[in-house]
């Protein structure tokens, strides 16, 4: 097997130094750091240790080398919200995240005497425990005996018939800012089937803990599906409160029409400040480490590189069998989420990037090209590298093409600057929180 360093140093020499700094993490390390790191980097360090961990915070937080500020997500300002949904027939759009600190929303909804007719579900379904890409069935809620419907599979928008008994749909669902996670998607037929209906839409809103920057190729229209919509970035930059704004506003629903749309806002919050999520937003989000580096990974799922599903380094590592990149080892196995993982029983090599997604991805503040170019060249064989899915995860073939002819992260990144200029412009419309210092 060939690997850089020791043994190939003219190769390692060609990595690009961020790519080696992260290799490094599965060599003896703190949390990512080398042991022979200085007191000013640990100390850095100590900042970001809960980031790295397998635990999410008990609550969104604030984090800053200042006291915690605790945000206040819309589902707990209920004093802002009931009134609206008194006397109303509610259906409620939410998976795991929709809580009310220890309080499941629809819980707390009934509890409140709350006419809740439904809930309709998003991908991963109502409990966040399915795979991605599977096929959820219609069910009942064991502990309310409400009917919950899939809003995955075949039945991604809500019926005439499922709308019937419905005046408001409440959407809750914790977002994570990237184009191809489906949730937003999920959100823009929401809207649609309550506009064609004249029904009401209340999104309770939450943070979006890479709200932080805007980063990636704007989306080609030509390329748009349920994995990427709308012609935004890869990182948006947005609260899903804000995003349904610019659905509105941008006139994305059919014909341009708008729907009845009302937002409840965090309070306590800002772009220009990072937060750890309460609960994991899907089975293979499972801590910050994997949200933050989710933009940059989410990337290889359209190629033959696994990224860790069925081990317990979900969208925090990168390896496939026989590659010659990196050092560190694991095997996917069947786990809940990822029941037929890609490689499933077969030992694969490449990268550890726990440590490295906790810590440094917050300080860079970008997608992360250089793992999926430096995978790219060192490829034995480049014509199967990529699969059909990747052009349709960037929204585009335009990355794609650029890596083959072998353009480097600055040339590529540079093509991005003109769409992402544009969409600033357009994003600044519809954001609620103050902005983050480009």
């Amino acid at each position: 097997m060939m690997t850089m360093g020791r043994e190939n140093p003219a190769l390692w020499v060609s990595v690009p130094r961020t790519m080696r700094w992260a290799m490094k993490c599965a060599k003896p390390t703190v949390c990512g750091v080398p042991l022979n790191a200085t007191r000013t980097k640990i100390g850095a360090l100590v900042m970001g240790l809960s980031l790295a961990g397998d635990g999410l915070a008990q609550g969104p937080v604030l984090i800053t080398q200042t006291p915690s500020v605790p945000v206040v997500v819309g589902a707990e300002r209920t004093a802002v919200y009931l009134p609206l949904l008194h006397g109303q027939r509610v259906a409620v759009v939410t998976n795991q995240t929709g809580m009310i600190g220890s309080t499941h929303l629809v819980d707390s909804l009934v509890a409140l005497k709350v006419k809740v007719t439904k809930v309709f579900a998003p991908e991963h379904g109502f409990r966040g425990d399915a795979d991605a890409g599977a096929h959820v069935k219609d069910q009942r809620d064991l502990r309310t005996g409400l009917p919950i419907i899939s809003l995955y599979g075949k039945n991604k928008k809500p019926t005439t018939a499922q709308l019937a008994d419905v005046d408001v749909l409440l959407f809750d669902i914790q977002d994570v800012g990237v184009r191809f996670y489906t949730y937003i998607s999920t959100l823009h037929y929401v809207m649609e089937a309550a506009q064609e209906g004249g029904k009401k839409v209340i999104v309770l809103d939450r943070p979006n803990p890479n709200g932080f920057y805007v980063d990636g190729p704007v989306l080609d229209k030509a390329y748009a599906s349920f994995v990427g919509m709308h012609p935004v970035p890869l990182v948006h930059g947005m609260t899903i409160g804000e995003y349904a704004r610019m659905i509105n506003g941008e006139g994305w629903l059919k014909s341009a029409r708008k729907c009845d749309l009302t937002v409840i806002e965090c309070t306590n919050y800002d772009h220009r400040h990072f937060y750890q999520l309460p609960v994991k937003p899907s089975p293979n989000l499972p801590n910050t480490s994997s949200v933050y580096l989710y933009p940059s990974l989410g990337l290889f799922e359209g190629t033959v590189v696994s990224v860790g599903r069925g081990t317990d380094r979900p969208f925090q590592c990168i390896g496939y069998p026989g590659n010659s990149v990196g050092q560190y080892h694991f095997t996917p196995e069947s786990s809940p989420g990822a029941t037929n993982p890609p490689y499933k029983g077969k030992e694969c090599v490449g990268i550890d990037l726990q440590a490295y997604g906790g810590f440094q991805s917050r300080m860079e503040k970008r997608i992360r090209l250089h793992w999926l170019i430096g995978f790219y060249r060192e490829a034995a064989d480049k014509p199967s590298f990529f699969n059909s899915f990747f052009d349709k995860l960037v929204g585009g073939s335009d990355l794609r093409e650029r890596i083959v002819r072998g353009e480097d992260e600055d040339t590529i990144r540079a093509s991005w600057q003109p769409g992402l200029q544009a969409f600033m412009k357009v994003r600044q419309k519809y954001l609620l929180y103050d902005d983050f210092v480009p």
